[in-house]
């Protein structure tokens, strides 16, 4: 059930066969059905969750009871309330399964037991970071600037393989637009010939 772990650590941290072995002890995987929630609002986030088949998403209610997703993680991707993680703030995120899933946890031990083994997970972990902050801020200026094309267009590049695996009022809350609005968006896009 690891497998596909070590390979995308082997792929992009440079971890060795005896590495991963020493880092793997005490990881928890878990089969997550579908509609499985792994975090609620509130609560202390104690994992990162790696997507190793399925797809997450996390998500905020607003006080009418709406939802806002904040992230998709498929196949390969982390995903976490990084605040409530690092800084034991308590998450304003719900993490849960979009499709039965297969997520390794892991915990605050994990990361420093890879750190201390080599500096390749370190340079590794940085620039997920940096890529995490790196997206948000991106995602923010959309949100506050562009089209609701625009934020269609940008979701694909991101989520290329997601558009028939996500229902179509979670990409419409992804967006920050109503599910009518995408659908709009959609029938233009296929008059421009667009596929996606």
């Amino acid at each position: 059930m690891l497998t596909a772990f070590k390979q995308y650590l082997q792929r992009n941290a440079q971890i060795s066969d005896q590495q991963f072995d020493l880092i793997a002890e005490g990881l928890t995987v878990k089969e997550v059905p579908k509609k499985t929630v792994l975090l609620f609002s509130g609560e202390i986030c104690s994992h990162v969750f790696f997507v190793s088949k399925g797809l997450l998403r996390a998500y905020t209610v607003d006080g009418t009871g709406k939802e806002h997703i904040i992230q998709f993680a498929p196949e390969d991707w982390w995903i976490s309330d990084r605040d409530s993680f690092y800084c034991h703030q308590p998450s304003i995120f719900t993490i849960d399964a979009i499709e039965d899933s297969i997520v390794i946890y892991l915990d605050h031990s994990f990361f420093e037991k890879a750190a201390a083994l080599t500096p390749e997970f370190n340079n590794f972990n940085l620039k997920s970071l940096h890529n995490a902050i790196r997206y948000m801020q991106r995602r923010i200026n959309l949100l506050l600037g562009a089209t609701a094309e625009e934020r269609y267009l940008d979701f694909i590049r991101l989520y290329p393989n997601l558009t028939l695996r996500i229902p179509q009022w979670m990409i419409a809350s992804y967006l920050g637009i109503t599910p009518e609005s995408l659908s709009r968006v959609r029938k233009e896009l296929a008059h421009k010939n667009f596929k996606p």
